[in-house]
């Protein structure tokens, strides 16, 4: 096997990269906020690049290494990665989405109770010389209810935590089933339901231009009155004008922010002026045990991409989630050879591909399956190395 060699440019854990240090059969470089001409130098003959969000991996300098197979972010958001690029060259962009799931589930539950019960308002007064205990009223969580945008693995973790509390919990996810919701002892509501019941509202989705400004001047009209918002997860889904606007009318009790449309939060942010607003610079993964499992989960990454040519956690191969490729087992690298016994005794063109399955396989385990046979297929026809990518 030849050696991979990994270039690391993001200040990452290095304790969880430890095993891409010891793996006999992978280079590991470091080359920290590099310099144009030093990662240009740096890249040369890298098979795998790491970043965090600091990197802007860019399709001029993915044309700049031509080695380049695999581009490794070490958390969840990928803004700084063209993805159309690297899909173009072949080349996998994976994260590590499950890494800072506690973390970010924590800091949103702590955020609620801080907004609940005025608690850093509460400490700022008491640190400036005054005792009101009237003042910062609050309220309790118990027998409220918390609607949650985004029944994903954050989402999930927040519902569990959130009946613990003793709240009624809705939630709104396009991908749920009713089965699934009742599963985790939530209701199913759409967005308008889950807004006018929701005493608390927090948001698990991911940025896209159907989610952009999800929370805007007509869905605020739809929250309950005195209602509070919780955001840990992209900016984008909150106008932030019309909040202010709704803060400062009083249509909302008050909000807690962890991410902004355009970070670091300008200065003269309205929303730096809101008594009722809990400010907190994007702190969702800032754990030492989320830095840790974001670099032992890329680690394994690079390293099933490197024996196994499997790309764990791809954003573009959509299927190739690890649960899913962990539930097939060896059957991916049986459908691989099976592809390519297949094109080693076919002794014409190809102009339709089929793939049957016997066996109990489900539709989610179906698409990576084909995709392996495919590639096994086309691997004994092409000069060019075939990627589950290309």
């Amino acid at each position: 096997m030849d050696k991979l060699k990994v270039l690391v440019t993001d200040p990452i854990d290095r304790e969880g990269l430890k095993s891409l240090e010891k793996h006999q059969n992978i280079d590991l470089h470091y080359e920290i906020n590099p310099s144009s001409d030093k990662l240009e130098k740096a890249l040369k003959g890298v098979g795998a690049w790491l970043v965090r969000s600091e990197t802007q991996v860019t399709g001029e300098w993915m044309k700049k290494a031509e080695s380049l197979r695999l581009i490794g972010r070490a958390g969840v958001g990928v803004d700084n990665i063209d993805i159309q690029a690297a899909t173009l060259r072949g080349i996998a962009v994976i994260n590590s989405p499950s890494a800072n799931t506690i973390a970010a589930c924590e800091h949103t539950l702590g955020l609620m109770l801080a907004l609940s019960r005025n608690i850093p308002q509460a400490d700022a007064d008491v640190k400036s010389g005054n005792w009101q205990r009237t003042k910062w009223m609050g309220t309790e969580l118990q027998g409220k209810t918390l609607g949650i945008v985004g029944l994903g693995r954050i989402g999930r973790e927040v519902a569990k935590r959130a009946l613990g509390f003793g709240m009624r919990v809705l939630a709104m996810d396009p991908f749920i089933s009713h089965e699934q919701a009742k599963e985790l002892g939530v209701e199913l509501a759409e967005l308008k339901r889950l807004l006018g019941q929701s005493d608390f509202v927090t948001l698990h989705a991911p940025a896209s231009d159907k989610t952009r400004y999800l929370i805007n001047k007509d869905s605020i009209s739809w929250f309950k009155p005195g209602a509070r918002l919780i955001n840990c997860a992209r900016g984008e889904l909150i106008e932030e004008a019309a909040l202010v606007q709704a803060i400062e009318s009083e249509r909302l009790a008050g909000a807690a922010l962890d991410v902004f449309e355009k970070e670091p939060l300008r200065a003269d942010s309205a929303l730096r002026k809101l008594s009722q607003v809990i400010l907190t610079p994007h702190l969702g993964a800032s754990t030492q045990e989320a830095q840790s499992k974001v670099a032992s989960e890329l680690s394994e990454s690079v390293i099933a991409f490197h024996e196994r040519g499997i790309a764990l956690n791809a954003l573009n191969l959509p299927g190739f989630d690890a649960d899913t490729l962990k539930s097939l087992g060896e059957f991916l690298n049986l459908a691989e050879t099976l592809g390519r016994f297949l094109g080693q005794i076919i002794d014409s063109g190809i102009k339709e591909f089929i793939c049957s399955f016997q066996g109990d396989f489900k539709p989610s385990q179906r698409r990576p399956l084909f995709v392996a046979s495919l590639k096994g297929l086309l691997s004994t026809m092409l000069a060019q190395g075939v990627t589950y990518i290309s």
